[in-house]
Order: C-alpha cells, then sequence, then structure tokens
C-alpha cells in the first residue's frame, strides 16, 4: 500500500481478514441463523435475544480474565506471535465448526460461537499490541484508522458473496435452503480470515520486548503485581481505561446486538442485511476521515466526537418504529465506530510502554471485555424486564456520558500536542 511499510500494510490487511468475522459472524448471518433457530424450537425474541447477550457476556469474561495474564507473558521474546497464532487457530477452526452444527440446535450454536468468539477477540489482543512493533507514534492514528477502513471495505467482499447465496436460496433460485447457504457463509468467513493472515504471519515480528527468564510464567505474575502496586505511575494509562470501560461497552453492544435488535423490531432479514452491507460501505471512509483530523485535532477531540454520536444513536433507537428509521441509525453508526475504535487503540499504544505492550493490551482487554459483560447483560436483562429491546439500548447513554466525563481527566499524549 503507497506510502505504508510492509509491516505496517501486513499488520492492517489482518483488520482486512478478521473483519470478514466481525460482519458475518458477530453482526449478520449468525445472529439472523440463530435467531431462526431459537425461533425454531420455541424461544421468544425478547428471551433469545437475552441468551445471546448472555452468551457474549460469558465468553467475554472468560477473555477478560485471561487478557492480562496471557499478555504480560507475551512481553517476553517471541512470545506475541505464538499467542496470536493459538486464538487464530481457535477462532477459524470453531467457525468453520459452525458450519457443520444442525440448525436446529440453538444451544450449541451458542457453545460453538462462543469458542469463535474467543479466538477472535483473543487474536485482537496480541494484534493490537503489535501496533507498537509495526509503526512510530506520530503515525499510529493514520495507521490503525487505516486498519479499520481496510477491514469495512474488506469485509464487504465475503459478505457480499455470502449474503447472494443466502438470497438465491430463499428465492429458491439454487438447491439449497436458507440454514444450508448461512452454513456456507460460515466456511467463507473462515477461508477469507485465513487467507488474508499471511501477510501477518510472515512480515509483522515482535521488535519491542523483555527478555526470557528463568521461570516466565512465574515471573509474569510478578510484573503484573508489581503493575497493580506502582499504577500511580500510569495514572494516565489507567484513567484512559476507565473512560474506554464506559464508552467502549456502548460501542460493542450496539455493534453485536444490532442485528437481534433489528429483528424484535420486525425488520426483515434481507433489509438488515442490505442495511449491514451500507453501514460497512459507509464506515470505511468515516474511520480513514477521523484519522486524518485526529492529525489536525488530537485524538482525543475526535474521541469526544465519536462518543457524542452514539449518544444520539441510544436515545435515537429508542424512537426506531420503521425500516427508514433503522437505516437512519445505522448510517449514524457508519460514521462513528470504526473511528473511535481505532483511536481508542492508537491513543492507548501511545501512552503506555512499549516493552510491557502486550501487558497493558492485556488491560485494555480487560477494561473494554469486562465492559462487554455489563452491556449485553444490561441490554438483555432490561429486554426482558420490559419487553422491549429498545429500553435496553436506550440505557446505554449512561455509559456513554460517564466515559466522556472520564476522558477529560486524561491527557494528551505528548506526539499529539498542538
Amino acid at each position: 500500500m503507497k506510502g505504508f511499510s510492509k509491516q505496517e500494510s501486513s499488520w492492517m490487511l489482518y483488520d482486512w481478514a478478521n473483519s470478514a468475522y466481525t460482519l458475518i459472524i458477530t453482526t449478520a448471518v449468525f445472529p439472523l441463523y440463530y435467531k431462526a433457530a431459537a425461533t425454531n424450537a420455541g424461544i421468544s425474541g425478547a428471551d433469545s435475544t437475552a441468551y445471546l447477550g448472555y452468551t457474549i457476556a460469558i465468553f467475554t469474561f472468560i477473555l477478560a480474565i485471561l487478557g492480562p495474564v496471557l499478555g504480560t507473558i507475551a512481553d517476553y521474546q517471541g512470545f506475541k506471535k505464538k499467542f496470536f497464532a493459538f486464538f487464530f487457530t481457535l477462532g477459524v477452526s470453531a467457525t468453520v465448526l459452525l458450519a457443520f452444527i444442525p440448525g436446529d440446535n440453538w444451544l450449541l450454536l451458542l457453545f460453538c460461537y462462543t469458542l469463535a468468539a474467543l479466538g477472535a477477540t483473543g487474536a485482537n489482543i496480541f494484534y493490537d499490541a503489535f501496533l507498537v512493533d509495526i509503526t512510530e507514534e506520530k503515525r499510529m492514528n493514520r495507521v490503525s484508522a487505516r486498519g479499520f477502513g481496510l477491514g469495512y471495505i474488506g469485509s464487504t467482499i465475503p459478505f457480499l458473496l455470502s449474503i447472494a447465496i443466502i438470497v438465491l436460496a430463499q428465492q429458491e433460485m439454487i438447491g439449497l435452503s436458507a440454514a444450508s447457504a448461512s452454513r456456507i457463509a460460515f466456511l467463507i468467513t473462515a477461508i477469507w480470515w485465513g487467507i488474508f493472515s499471511i501477510p501477518m504471519f510472515k512480515h509483522v515480528h515482535q521488535i519491542h520486548y523483555i527478555e526470557r527468564e528463568p521461570k516466565p510464567i512465574q515471573a509474569s505474575f510478578i510484573r503484573l503485581a508489581k503493575t497493580f502496586k506502582d499504577i500511580r505511575q500510569y495514572k494516565a494509562v489507567f484513567l484512559f481505561l476507565i473512560a474506554y470501560f464506559f464508552y467502549i461497552d456502548g460501542v460493542g453492544t450496539v455493534i453485536s446486538m444490532s442485528t437481534a435488535y433489528g429483528t424484535d423490531l420486525g425488520i426483515s432479514s434481507t433489509n438488515l442485511l442490505i442495511i449491514l452491507f451500507a453501514t460497512q460501505v459507509v464506515a470505511a471512509p468515516f474511520a480513514l476521515v477521523y484519522g486524518r483530523l485526529s492529525d489536525r485535532f488530537t485524538g482525543k477531540t475526535m474521541l469526544y466526537v465519536g462518543i457524542g454520536v452514539y449518544i444520539i444513536v441510544c436515545i435515537y433507537a429508542f424512537f426506531l418504529e420503521s425500516v427508514l428509521d433503522f437505516w437512519i441509525l445505522a448510517m449514524l453508526v457508519a460514521t462513528s465506530q470504526g473511528g473511535i475504535q481505532a483511536l481508542s487503540r492508537s491513543y492507548f499504544a501511545k501512552l503506555i510502554p512499549k516493552n510491557h505492550a502486550n501487558e497493558f493490551f492485556g488491560f485494555y482487554n480487560i477494561f473494554g471485555k469486562f465492559a462487554s459483560v455489563m452491556g449485553p447483560l444490561l441490554l438483555g436483562a432490561t429486554a426482558q424486564l420490559t419487553g422491549k429491546s429498545n429500553m435496553g439500548v436506550f440505557s446505554l447513554v449512561i455509559l456513554f456520558l460517564i466515559g466522556m466525563i472520564v476522558l477529560r481527566f486524561v491527557p494528551i499524549p505528548k506526539t499529539e500536542v498542538q
């Protein structure tokens, strides 16, 4: 890619690879496939949405516990790539397994989805931490944003192929059932994810590390304890993590629960898939815009903008009544979801010590994942108690507001001071 090094380009290409999982498994095809299976089993829409939320809460809790420990071990020379490869393999393998689970077994679907999600999100801990190894601080905002932009563009290709197969099956134009077509989409996702991850394995290497010690696991726990003990030394880092904990909760919940929420509103699966495709197309250039504007106005300012947009999203979601309303909501999300995630990643990378990147990105993960436990639980519980999914989405406003307030106290990285 013009203007980027081989290491930067290979790192960014992994966003192109794994975003197919995010779109097809997390957001689009799998939730619809699961919702259909649950409906066939006699489970109500609100309950099946709640069970999906609880499942997301369970696997994010598991990874939140493991993240800092694995990250601390991965700071040793040569460990980062090994941990990345393990979770990557788990994620791709479990995605393949989804294609072979009967469509009427919704419980087994959720279990396999948990394994796939553990792999995908676990690999991202170490992928994100590689940002400090492949570029310099002044380029991090742009490189991180370009990665998200590539992810949105790249994910649309397997998504379109998958949706074409599903629609043709629904119209009985090919000899496949809609369920079989969905399972083929899972295979397409795994293949795409695997092939375009090859440059990451070939060209991205751990540059910042600490030397190995005789008892690395024991030493890692000691270092982790020391980090907690010296927490005041990293005040800016942990203030940012607290802010991130709150605002990213809402972002992740909106992304992972949007399709199930749209189904509960009575929007057809065809309309949902079209809307999701349009969201990816619109999100790609906006992620790049966030990266460029962050160079002019600072990443912190653009994070405020993104949080503000999501507050509007949550308020607007409460009043949704039609497909047009859902279109408007999706386009609002598209303007900011990539930007807020990309700039959070690069902002954090500028605050941390580079040779402890995995340990600190482990904390980045634990704060993000514990937030992702709270959001789906809140949405799921509210949906069940009120029988209205829109009440759960509306309740996320408070999380964005808290995140915005705490972010005010986080200093601007030296490389961004105007």
